[in-house]
């Protein structure tokens, strides 16, 4: 898994820098609709560090994209068989969580992806994250927390909730066992 983490992050720094040279921006351009130090972008870029998935977030959001709209890019299309061998990988250097992209395709409505939350571990996501979808989460293994607003949820294995509108978000793992959960999108 460690060399399809390590090509996803290559893909991811490769998309980024192809994403801003198309809109015609300079690094401080991105910086400053992102949010995100200039220098962390080029370091992202250069492929020196990983990007957490907070900091993808506001830089899919500067490109008018969604967190999975930027990694699905990064990804490139599969057909509509994509084989287990061939779904990517990445792995949030932060919280240590496991994202596989199982399905996406441009232009096609839905994307399914699975995500292993390590113990203890916590991800937090703007409301810009969901601005442009509709998502509901199934737990699969394990317990999920998640905090929508100031809503929050308690999820135990075959789980499922469909997310009410855009707003901060935490994904919590409060327990000391890994938790893996499935996640499916729906662009509006």
């Amino acid at each position: 898994m460690d060399s399809s983490v390590d090509n996803a992050e290559s893909q991811l720094a490769d998309r980024i820098r192809v994403e801003r040279a198309s809109r015609g921006w300079s690094l401080a351009d991105l910086a400053d609709r992102s949010g995100v130090a200039k220098a962390t972008i080029s370091k992202i870029e250069r492929g020196e560090t990983s990007p957490t998935a907070t900091i993808l977030v506001r830089i899919a959001g500067a490109f008018d994209l969604t967190l999975a709209g930027l990694l699905l890019r990064a990804e490139g299309e599969h057909g509509r068989l994509v084989r287990a061998a061939d779904q990517p990988v990445w792995r949030d250097p932060e919280s240590g969580y496991v994202r596989r992209q199982v399905f996406g395709r441009t232009g096609h409505p839905v994307e399914l992806v699975s995500v292993e939350l390590p113990a203890g571990a916590r991800v937090h996501l703007p409301a810009s994250s969901y601005a442009r979808i509709r998502q509901v989460v199934w737990v699969h293994r394990g317990n999920l927390t998640i905090v929508e607003g100031a809503q929050r949820h308690a999820l135990a294995a075959g789980d499922c909730l469909g997310f009410g509108p855009p707003c901060d978000v935490t994904f919590a793992n409060e327990t000391a066992n890994a938790c893996t959960y499935v996640v499916s999108l729906a662009r509006s």
